[in-house]
């Protein structure tokens, strides 16, 4: 859990790839439906092209599917998901009936500065929808995608006029989500302002 442009995708890959268990991203899930055109995919469009949420029941349909592949049933790390009280508890009721529960829920703190300067400087993959930073993981070639050789594009949503109102929305809508995980004496708070670098050792001491 954190704001958008806490770092949890980046931090996330480099645990799912040190624990070997699969990185879900709920974003690039939902993406990859409406990409294939799913008739979740299509549902979700419906939405996301008049620039409102997609509803709980069809984000948790998408999970639930994932979820319940081969890989994930040993293990796996959200990313994104969830973000309010009622998808916690759709997936507390998921995980119950196929015998697995949560285990650790890592709440990125990061401050204004540091997430503006992260989102404005973000760039995705048109093609792949891989992420690069100009500074801090620029591409070999600039404005070239290492992976595909798709061009790379800067999110309306990264935009520096958006970001405030991406941050006030994230923190009224978790909030609620934040104390639910926080009674359950799950919640582990990461100082998400450090380089992954210097978060690796501090987020294996809060999963012990």
């Amino acid at each position: 859990m954190g704001p958008p442009g806490a770092g949890k995708g980046t931090v996330a890959k480099v645990l799912a790839k040190k624990i070997r268990i699969p990185h879900i991203s709920a974003g690039d899930l939902l993406r990859t439906h409406m990409r294939k055109k799913t008739e979740l995919g299509k549902k979700a469009s419906l939405f996301v092209d008049k620039g409102q949420l997609v509803p709980d029941d069809l984000v948790i349909e998408m999970m639930r599917k994932r979820l319940l592949q081969s890989d994930a049933l040993q293990g796996f790390i959200l990313d994104g998901f969830p973000r309010t009280e009622g998808q916690a508890k759709a997936l507390d009721k998921l995980l119950s009936d196929e015998h697995m529960t949560v285990d650790h829920v890592l709440n990125f703190d990061a401050s204004n500065k540091k997430i503006t300067e992260r989102l404005s400087g973000r760039r995705i993959c048109s093609k792949c929808q891989e992420i690069y930073h100009l500074k801090n993981i620029p591409p070999k070639v600039s404005g070239i995608c290492d992976r595909c050789g798709g061009e790379l594009i800067q999110r309306k949503d990264d935009a520096a006029g958006t970001i405030q109102k991406r941050l006030e929305v994230y923190r009224e809508e978790t909030a609620p989500l934040i104390r639910y995980y926080d009674e359950q004496k799950l919640l582990r708070h990461v100082p998400a302002d450090l380089e992954v670098s210097d978060l690796e050792p501090i987020l294996e001491k809060l999963m012990k």
